[in-house]
């Protein structure tokens, strides 16, 4: 088995897994918001959490996409105090194309969405 073939996704509104994807284009500047469990919370506990969230983009044209960030969530949190799994990145480029967030569940792996730009 490719580790590809273990990506899974679904839609983030029903599936805390799924990391939301949110962006905005001004002047040039892509700004890319993703956040793990934005309808349906993610425990986030020392046992359940996400360990890291990774952004791509692919230009259109393009072969493959660029790694424009990578997170790692080294704390939880204790107690009543949990970190969320929310990242944002800026890029600067003219052009279009499509916004990857890869995101790792420490119990349920790995876990894909995407947007267009």
């Amino acid at each position: 088995m490719k580790l590809t073939e273990t990506v899974q996704t679904a839609d983030w509104k029903t599936e805390k897994h799924v990391p939301a994807i949110l962006v905005d284009k001004k002047d040039g500047v892509l700004n890319i918001k993703a956040h793990v469990g934005e309808e349906v919370e993610h425990p986030n506990t020392l046992e359940h959490h996400i360990c890291w969230i990774k952004l791509f983009f692919k230009p259109e044209g393009a072969k493959a996409p660029i790694e424009v960030g990578s997170y790692e969530f080294s704390a939880h949190g204790e107690e009543d105090i949990l970190s969320v799994p929310c990242v944002e990145a800026s890029i600067k480029t003219d052009k279009g194309g499509e916004v990857y967030a890869l995101s790792y569940c420490n119990i349920h792996g790995l876990w894909e969405n995407s947007a267009e730009v």
